[in-house]
């Protein structure tokens, strides 16, 4: 493994454990030149799954577009990193065990927003108000309306457990 700092392409393992979505392994390397430490993960090599576009096309699933776009939503949010990663891992997993080999990406936005709906409500709005492309304020209107209801429900389901 080539490494960040020096680009010298000999390292050795120092700590290796698996990671928490439980399909990678996470490595702690140092390099034998300069000494210094960096993380690398290892993923199983799955066959390619394509993505069907609304416009009909194809093209090979990315983890890193799902991130682009959750990580904008999330701006100046309480969502950590770790909660990202772990949402962007279990929309993969439903995927490739609900899906062979191509999946719309409508299926993928449903799965992010439904993720995003239990993890915060602002970032579910704001991921939803690109993804969704809304035409007027009415659509917008029913969404919060939806998303008021969910939170009013959540609400009241633990005020009831703590009587």
């Amino acid at each position: 493994m080539r490494c960040p700092k020096c680009n010298y392409n000999k390292s050795s393992v120092v700590d290796s454990r698996q990671a928490e979505d439980g399909n990678t392994i996470r490595r702690r390397r140092e390099c034998e030149k300069c000494h210094t430490r960096f993380t690398t993960f290892e993923r199983l090599e799955e066959l390619p799954l394509l993505v069907i576009k609304k416009d009909g096309t194809r093209e090979q699933f990315s983890r890193d577009k799902i991130l682009n776009g959750v990580v904008q939503s999330a701006q100046k949010r309480p969502v950590s990193s770790t909660d990202i990663e772990n949402l962007i891992s279990r929309i993969e997993q439903k995927v490739r065990a609900d899906y062979e080999n191509e999946v719309s990406s409508t299926a993928i936005g449903n799965l992010v927003m439904e993720e995003l709906a239990e993890l915060d409500e602002i970032t579910y709005v704001r991921f939803a108000s690109v993804y969704k492309s809304f035409k007027d304020v009415d659509e917008i209107e029913e969404l919060l309306q939806q998303i008021t209801t969910r939170v009013r429900g959540k609400k009241s389901s633990v005020t009831n457990e703590t009587k």
